[in-house]
């Protein structure tokens, strides 16, 4: 595994090296293109939103992209603890974003969220280098417009770094034989720019059997080729490598919760993506432009996974995907000046299309990791949209900022078996699904301290996995998601920023198993619940933030009467995370983070609850300029080495755990140049 990954640190260092000699000052950059969306701001509009910046990314000092989420109001990571294998993020009472499709996640306008792979929407964040963000915006609740399926819960917005003359290197190394080397270089020239970024992050884990190593390249050149025309080409490698200790059963992690399991033989994943992309941006007049693109995706993933199917017998599986996807759209973008408005009127209009492949091969009994029964499914699925948007953000008055969206997703496509199977899944046409989405929204400046918002917007969902290609003329509706929120956002203390919003989230037309083969749009459930967040220079050498949700969930509509009122499985019930700076002398500073996730319920039937726990995390920093600005850093987080588990789950009738990390040890240097 360790040769693969040195060759790509290699080929990431022979494209960065060039970039940096380049790197020099230069004139002011001409403005760089727009990707769909752009010229509404979502800090501008009338629902709650959350934005990080590169700043704000890199004095943490992550690997993983999915740390960043914890500085989001009612948002946790269930980390999975599976090499290779997306976690689940919770959100607006939503339990399985990014491991299936709860969360929407767009890197410059353009989906990561995959239509068929282990759930519906499944998306792997790290195919993305965080040195290489420029500004990490997320959505809570199925706000956007110019974002469809997946988008329930959410949606992550990235947002990577176009333009400038830079040089960035940070490099950490840790326990369990950790390290990560990120590099990102920019440099501009009379007729354009270029921004390449590179990830190694390498770990031996600290469960046995559980070193990853991954490699991610990105690189984007764009042109001025007139005055009024611009192209930019952009492509992105990801390599992915691990093994995996599985899951532990109750027992064995109050025994050992950092072992394995002895039924646990060789379980990881492997993963290759890689995705090529073309803008082109047509300036029509100073206020308006055209933005078109056009990509192609490439992936091929498998993991291993060993489970109990009882309460003596372990199974390992195999599952395999090979996705195609090619997506192509435009939009018309620009902004408009009555005179008699507050401020210019800004919007979006477009069009686009995506056409998604994926081949799927399911096995199941193996003998590590050989096949030893036929497929369970061996079979091929197609999920074509078409879609139209529509945004506005209309600042009328002061007391009247007016958001507006609309968007309509049409689907087609297909399932097809590829060879024998023992699989009883549906595996037909895809009955054409249309859907229309409205988003409203209004944010009044009552006074200088004080903003109020207040929103209505509806999303959906495809019913999930093969479900959406019954046989028999069976027509299912998309699941439909309706909230409505109200915030506020105060300002009373120079330095100090209060931000609070109060949500119900209404889904409608779930879809239930009437019989083997046989489905239904039936059944409804409630989620409700406040966000508050809170920042604060209380003085120039210390700063505070903390961000808090307190989330309730309710099934009301279920043909099983006994799970009515019980709450959504895997959705904590309060997360709370504060973190704060404190500088006691000039070029030091030292911060702390304590993150609390609240109890949750395991299972549908609430008969089981995970525990609630906590972690603080420490970290000492020095800054410098000479003979270049540089950051060194030395952090411990879970410093209390806390036994928690991050995941819990029930299979096969067993509680299984997913054991968190240990007090774990690092330092760091992050470098300007």
């Amino acid at each position: 595994m360790r040769r693969p990954a040195v060759r790509a640190f290699v080929c990431a260092t022979c494209l960065l090296a060039p970039a940096a000699t380049l790197a020099k000052e230069a004139a002011a950059p001409d403005e760089p293109i727009v990707v769909k969306g752009q010229l509404v701001a979502a800090e501008d509009a009338a629902w709650s939103t959350t934005t990080l910046t590169t700043e704000n990314i890199r004095e943490q000092g992550f690997a993983d992209f999915d740390d960043l989420l914890r500085f989001v109001p009612g948002v946790a990571v269930r980390d999975f603890g599976l090499g290779g294998v997306a976690n689940a993020i919770v959100i607006r009472g939503f339990g399985n974003g990014g491991h299936g499709g709860d969360l929407g996640a767009v890197i410059d306008g353009i989906p990561l969220n995959e239509a068929m792979s282990h759930a519906d929407g499944y998306v792997d964040l790290n195919v993305v280098v965080p040195l290489e963000v420029d500004g990490l915006t997320v959505y809570r609740g199925p706000v956007s417009a110019l974002y469809g399926n997946y988008n329930r819960g959410g949606l992550i917005r990235i947002d990577t770094r176009k333009g400038g003359d830079y040089l960035n290197f940070d490099i950490g190394a840790g326990a369990f034989e950790t390290a990560d080397v990120q590099a990102a270089a920019g440099h501009e020239w009379g007729g354009g720019t270029l921004n390449v970024a590179g990830q190694f992050y390498l770990t031996d884990g600290y469960r046995p059997r559980s070193d990853q190593a991954r490699q991610t390249l990105s690189a984007r050149a764009a042109f001025d080729l007139s005055g009024a025309v611009k192209l930019a080409l952009s492509g992105r490698y990801h390599h992915a490598d691990a093994n995996s200790a599985s899951y532990l059963t109750a027992a064995q992690f109050a025994r050992d919760p950092y072992g394995i399991d002895a039924h646990v033989p060789n379980d990881g994943a492997t993963k290759h993506f890689g995705t090529l992309r073309a803008d082109l941006s047509v300036a029509l007049s100073p206020r308006t432009s055209i933005v078109s693109f056009a990509y192609g995706t490439g992936q091929d993933f498998t993991r291993w996974f060993t489970r109990p199917v009882s309460a003596t017998a372990w199974r390992q599986r195999e599952e395999s995907y090979d996705r195609r996807i090619f997506g192509a759209g435009t939009s018309l973008n620009g902004s408009l000046d009555p005179g008699w408005a507050a401020a210019p009127i800004t919007y979006s209009l477009g069009a686009e299309l995506f056409r998604e492949r994926t081949d799927f091969q399911f096995y199941d009994g193996l003998n590590r990791r050989r096949r030893t029964t036929p497929a369970g499914n061996d079979r091929r699925t197609e999920l074509n949209s078409a879609s139209l948007f529509a945004e506005v953000q209309a600042p009328l008055h002061r007391l009247f900022d007016l958001s507006l969206g609309l968007r309509g997703d049409s689907f087609t496509g297909g399932c097809r078996r590829l060879g024998p199977e023992t699989g009883s899944d549906p595996c037909g046409a895809l009955n054409d699904v249309r859907h229309l989405s409205p988003k409203l929204g209004a944010r009044s400046q009552l006074t200088g301290w004080l903003q109020a918002r207040a929103s209505w917007a509806e999303g959906f969902a495809l019913p999930n996995n093969f479900v959406k290609y019954a046989v028999g003329g069976q027509v299912l509706d998309p699941n439909v998601f309706r909230q409505a929120e109200l915030g506020l956002r105060l300002t009373p203390l120079s330095g100090l920023v209060l931000d609070a919003a109060a949500f119900r989230l209404n889904s409608t037309q779930e879809v239930r198993t009437v019989a083997p083969g046989i489905f239904e749009n039936f059944g409804r459930t409630r989620r409700h619940g406040i966000e508050a967040s809170g920042e604060w220079q209380v003085s120039p050498s210390l700063w505070a933030r903390a961000v808090y949700a307190h989330v309730e969930t309710r099934i009301v509509d279920n043909a099983d009467a006994t799970l009515l009122g019980k709450a959504v499985a895997g959705v904590p019930d309060d997360t709370l995370n504060v973190d704060a700076m404190w500088r006691p002398v000039d070029r030091w500073s030292l911060a702390a983070n304590w993150r609390h996730v609240g109890r949750y319920a395991v299972d549908v039937a609430n008969r089981l609850f995970a525990d609630p726990y906590d972690t603080i995390d420490l970290m000492l920093a020095h800054e410098g300029t000479a003979p270049f600005a540089y950051r060194a850093y030395l952090r411990a987080d879970n410093v209390a080495n806390a036994r928690y588990a991050t995941s819990v789950s029930v299979i096969g009738g067993q509680t299984l755990m997913a054991p968190g990390a240990p007090r774990t040890v690092r330092a760091g240097m992050q470098l300007s140049l």
